[in-house]
Order: structure tokens, then sequence, then C-alpha cells
């Protein structure tokens, strides 16, 4: 146990400056930006496979961004040729690689994990909105063509199914409601 508190406390102060970073990136991209949330908690959470895909998106576009003029030249470089792209872009293919292995590190993947759970309430929000339209979409659909109605229960049990929270880590998020309710239950 001791040697790992003092790995996490590394890592909480190197947090500390990596989320006032990002935070100034995010201030950057505008004041419309949705609220974000804080990670759980530093020890990585499990997550599902689709969610660690997401997580892996978010790195890897962190990791493009940071070598887009590399990238750049060797796609400029790249246009137009088949056979001949490892010999006449090799320079530039090094160079791209190596700006893009400099940058794939495992605090760069921390930190794109840190973004991830930040941005899980407008990933809720963006999936309700499109859950809704379909919804709509479908009915619409019935009501043009004379088809019949859906089972009015489906229809309550999908709705219901778009107010619950994203699991993270085998754990649902309570709703405020059932905050205030589990802290009377406990004490």
């Amino acid at each position: 146990m001791a040697t790992q508190d003092p790995s996490s406390s590394q890592k909480s102060s190197g947090g500390a400056e990596k989320r006032g970073g990002s935070a100034g990136q995010g201030q950057e991209l505008g004041q419309g930006q949705a609220e974000r949330l804080p990670m759980p908690s530093r020890n990585p959470l499990p997550l599902s496979a689709s969610q660690e895909a997401q997580v892996r998106e978010v790195f890897n576009a962190r990791v493009r961004k940071l070598c887009a003029d590399e990238i750049k030249a060797f796609a400029d470089c790249a246009r137009n040729r088949t056979f001949s792209i490892p010999f006449a872009c090799r320079r530039l293919s090094t160079a791209m690689n190596g700006c893009m292995a400099a940058h794939a590190t495992p605090e760069e993947h921390d930190r794109a994990r840190e973004d991830w759970f930040a941005t899980r309430l407008e990933r809720a929000r963006e999936r309700e909105r499109r859950e809704r339209r379909r919804l709509e979409q479908e009915r619409f659909h019935r009501e043009w063509w004379g088809l019949p109605e859906r089972d009015p229960d489906e229809v309550r049990r999908e709705l219901e199914k778009l107010g619950r929270a994203e699991r993270v880590g085998g754990v649902r998020r309570r709703n405020a409601g059932e905050d205030a309710a589990g802290k009377g239950e406990g004490r």
C-alpha cells in the first residue's frame, strides 16, 4: 500500500494540472460548451467494451489533432501515388509516426478518459434526443400509412429506458430525487 500512496499522490497532483489544461482548452472552444462532470474517481473504473471503444476514439482524435501538421504533410505527399509512397514519403511518414508515438502516452489516454467522463451528460442528452426523434418519426410513419398504433406500454417502457442513467463501472448514476431518498434511508 505504501508504494501505491506516493504514486497516487503524484498522479493526483499531475491530474490537477491536466484538468486545468483541459479546462483552458474548453474555454477556447466557446461559451456554448455543455456542462462537464468531474471524473468519478482517480482509480480506473471498469467500462464496458463499447465505452472503452469510445474512450479510444477520444484518445485517437486527440493524438491526431496534436499531429495534424505531420499527418497533412504525409497525406499531401502520398496523394496520387501508389507503389512509390514508401520511398518518396519515407521521411514524412517517419515524422508522422514519431509524432503520434510521442503523443500516444498513458497520460494522454488518461486525459482522454477524463474527457469521456466529463462529457457523459452531453452524450446522454444527445442519445435521448435521437431516440425521441426516432419514436416521433415512427409514430408519424404509422399514422401516415394507416398502420396500427404501437402498444402504449411498450412506448412507455422505451421512454422510461431513456430516463435511465448511463452505467459506469457497473453502477448507474442516481438521479437527484434518488440521492435525497438514499441519504434519508442511510441515517
